[in-house]
């Protein structure tokens, strides 16, 4: 089928956030197209593909096609081995899931196919079309035809990589330091407990990250590593996943590889222009201290998508119009970032023996609602000249907590 020259919006990228916009906004009775570069949905995949069932399930309901796990908690390791349970107390009833991405994210393009968005794959963006300092369109490769495609808004859901921010005069430059460089075996013939997922830290294992065991059923595993950017020298992110298997999992048989990056910086200064919104990864939306983006992302595009239909209902797509979708994302999903960044700032300047430290004060302590307050009081027991060090960024956590309270309370006069 032809891709039409006109659109009431064109959404670059069919991950989670850019299919939830597309179904958002084709709900609406609104035309929209969904281009995809890559020739298949989902695939390859290039995240631990594990979400939260409450909120997964404001999206979506779960399918036990696209479900690999049912998640009842999590185990924390510390470099000693001291391991930190986080489970909730309601009867061992999930808490989360392990998806199956390239199952999960067809899904996700399917509900807003059968709606109406138009949907095409192996389409890649090359450029946009601006007049007047106004995004009205994009440039579109497809099968060695270059179409210029107009349309009122365009989005960008294309990732960490994301050109269309650029194009847009956005700035979306990452640093090393703000980058987790990761690697992840799909790894058969492992017995593990199929309903928990597992965490090791420390400086060894994982400098300024962490490894990871996330089971998909059957005796399968995703088996990963991220670390900062800025650690990866000589000893590479795949070397430290290569030791963790020989000495963790030495039977483990690996069956696929990804490798990718994940933003860890907390969001750029403006995911908009005029005619432009950015979502998901591309708007450094993914979560700074566990590298997750999913939820994150179709949090972002259901308020993209609800703002580009008012915009359009109102004829004006100007940076004015759009500020709606930055307020509404900065104050929900934006708070949890700028938190999350504070902590792993934080964390960043734990020793081995401080992580060592924190997992012996922190047996038998209910982490599921412990709170980030009482966690730095725990912190202040563990070292108190680490808690010293780290002044300034409870003071910038009692700023943000005072200041999106204030937020709170105008929204709601």
């Amino acid at each position: 089928m032809q891709i039409k020259e006109y659109y009431d919006v064109i959404i670059v990228g069919a991950g989670p956030g850019g299919s939830i916009t597309a179904k958002t906004i084709a709900n609406a009775n609104l035309s929209v197209l969904l281009i995809e570069k890559r020739q298949e949905i989902g695939d390859p995949v290039r995240c631990a593909e594990a979400v939260g069932k409450d909120t997964l399930e404001k999206h979506i309901q779960p399918n036990p096609r696209w479900i690999c796990a049912y998640i009842k908690g999590m185990d924390i390791y510390s470099p000693d081995g001291t391991k930190v349970e986080m489970k909730e107390n309601d009867g061992g009833n999930e808490v989360g899931f392990v998806l199956d991405r390239k199952i999960f994210d067809r899904a996700l393009v399917h509900d807003a196919a059968i709606i109406g968005a138009e949907v095409r794959v192996k389409a890649r963006a090359t450029d946009l079309i601006i007049e007047n300092d106004t995004v009205c369109g994009v440039k579109i490769m497809h099968f060695g035809n270059e179409f210029e495609v107009r349309s009122k808004i365009v989005i960008g859901a294309d990732g960490v990589e994301s050109k269309v921010g650029r194009w847009a005069g956005i700035n979306t430059a990452i640093k090393p330091s703000e980058i987790e460089t990761c690697v992840q075996y799909l790894v058969s013939g492992i017995d593990i407990d199929q309903n928990i997922c597992k965490f090791y830290v420390g400086n060894k294992s994982a400098p300024n990250g962490y490894v990871w065991i996330f089971p998909k059923g059957d005796g399968l595993a995703n088996v990963g590593v991220g670390i900062l950017g800025s650690k990866s020298g000589e000893k590479r992110a795949i070397d430290y996943l290569n030791e963790f298997m020989k000495q963790q999992l030495p039977n483990g048989k690996i069956i696929e590889i990804v490798i990718g990056g994940v933003p860890v910086s907390g969001p750029i200064k403006r995911t908009i222009a005029n005619g432009l919104m950015l979502v998901g990864d591309a708007a450094r939306q993914s979560d700074p201290i566990t590298g997750g983006g999913i939820i994150n992302a179709m949090d972002a595009g259901l308020i993209a998508g609800e703002v580009a239909i008012n915009a359009i209902k109102k004829q004006d797509v100007s940076v004015n119009a759009l500020e709606e979708y930055e307020k509404r994302w900065r104050l929900t999903i934006g708070r949890e970032i700028a938190n999350s960044l504070i902590i792993k700032k934080a964390f960043t300047k734990f020793t081995d023996n401080n992580l060592n430290e924190l997992a012996h004060s922190l047996y038998g302590v209910d982490l599921f609602n412990i709170g980030i307050m009482n966690l730095l009081s725990k912190l202040f027991k563990v070292n108190k000249k680490l808690l010293w060090d780290i002044r300034e960024l409870i003071k910038e956590y009692t700023k943000n907590e005072v200041e999106n309270n204030i937020l709170n309370l105008n929204n709601q006069t």
